[in-house]
């Protein structure tokens, strides 16, 4: 990643601004295009490198107003948008920069090849758990981890990482076991994802669940001091990183549990009855319940509980929450979500 600090409005230009200017934002930010906007950072248009230097080979000076220069520009992201969709679109269009606009057109961030940038950082780090088999899977994942299976063309997991970096997530912690050598080539370090990646390695003889492996953390020396945001490596989602992180704060929870909608059609017509006297019939009623999302908010108290060398689910830690009489919040989910762990569910979320 890039050590220096980026100002947003610093790499913007207005109208008026010269060819000099331009030339400045390009070489010291190493960009392909510069954005222009007006008073009220509203986009105008773009001017890439090539049309500078054309510009030059056509007489103009380096003191000239880039507007001559300036064209339309189409290709932008809404504030909400996934980091993953958004990288491909770049490679779709051929471009390597794509402004972050809001619903009144104006520039609130721009997504570069390997950073973005408008973004608020948050101190918050992220452990995905990327160690399971995938046995339902096989004979997929015979030769490949389960999160490493691909989706619209990019790995599950590759999916999540670059969605917390498109949130603001800057450290985040992969829990690895099965074929883990497969993850961490991939991976590396997280620097050409925008991110710092370090791995939570599991002893292959001694899985220690999903919840086992946030014990080795502490094991590693690492401390957190914000919320930890926690998830299943296997789910295909664009959840609201920032909404979970403000609703875990606003429950004063020591736990939030992000929750989906599972939903049951019963395949009869349901008979209802008051001693033995049919009062109604609903056909095929469907029923609902709130499901696991495996996506969670834990406070860095909780970490200090899980014991060490032990397979340790997640949800044994809520529990034990409970038992103390300790606050565990919901939180419902409104964005997209999918776990894949079965074939056809692979099979959905590859649009099959």
């Amino acid at each position: 990643m890039n050590g220096r600090t980026m100002c947003l409005s610093d790499l913007l230009l207005c109208s008026n601004a010269s060819i000099r200017d331009a030339f400045t934002v390009v070489d010291m930010n190493d960009l392909s295009d510069v954005f222009v906007v007006d008073d009220d950072y509203r986009l105008v248009g773009a001017v890439s490198e090539q049309d500078l230097r054309r510009g030059l080979l056509n007489g103009v000076s380096l003191d000239d107003p880039i507007a001559p220069l300036v064209r339309p520009w189409r290709a932008t992201a809404s504030q909400a948008a996934d980091r993953a969709a958004v990288l491909d679109l770049m490679r779709a269009l051929g471009v390597r920069n794509i402004p972050v606009v809001d619903s009144g057109n104006r520039v609130v961030g721009l997504h570069v090849e390997r950073r973005i940038i408008g973004v608020p950082k948050l101190p918050n780090w992220a452990v995905i758990m990327a160690g399971g088999k995938g046995t339902r899977l096989a004979p997929l994942t015979n030769t490949i981890p389960k999160p490493m299976l691909t989706v619209a063309g990019r790995p599950i997991l590759e999916r999540l990482v670059l969605h917390l970096v498109g949130s603001g997530v800057e450290k985040i912690f992969l829990s690895v076991n099965y074929l883990a050598n497969v993850i961490e080539k991939h991976f590396g370090d997280g620097g050409h994802l925008g991110c710092s990646i370090e791995y939570l390695r599991e002893d292959p003889d001694l899985p220690l669940g999903t919840g086992g492996a946030l014990r080795l953390l502490g094991d590693l020396g690492y401390r957190a001091q914000h919320p930890l945001l926690v998830m299943n490596g296997d789910l295909v989602t664009n959840f609201s990183v920032g909404k979970l992180l403000e609703a875990h704060r606003r429950e004063q929870a020591v736990a939030t549990i992000a929750t989906s909608r599972y939903h049951h059609e019963v395949p009869f017509g349901v008979l209802k009855s008051d001693r033995n006297r049919l009062t109604q019939i609903v056909e095929k009623p469907t029923q609902e319940w709130p499901v696991n999302a495996g996506i969670y908010t834990l406070d860095p108290v909780l970490l200090d509980r899980i014991p060490a060398d032990q397979e340790f689910p997640i949800t044994h830690l809520f529990e034990d929450c409970l038992r103390r009489g300790e606050k565990v919040a919901l939180w419902p989910l409104s964005d997209d979500w999918q776990d894949i762990g079965r074939p056809n569910e692979l099979a959905q979320a590859r649009g099959q």
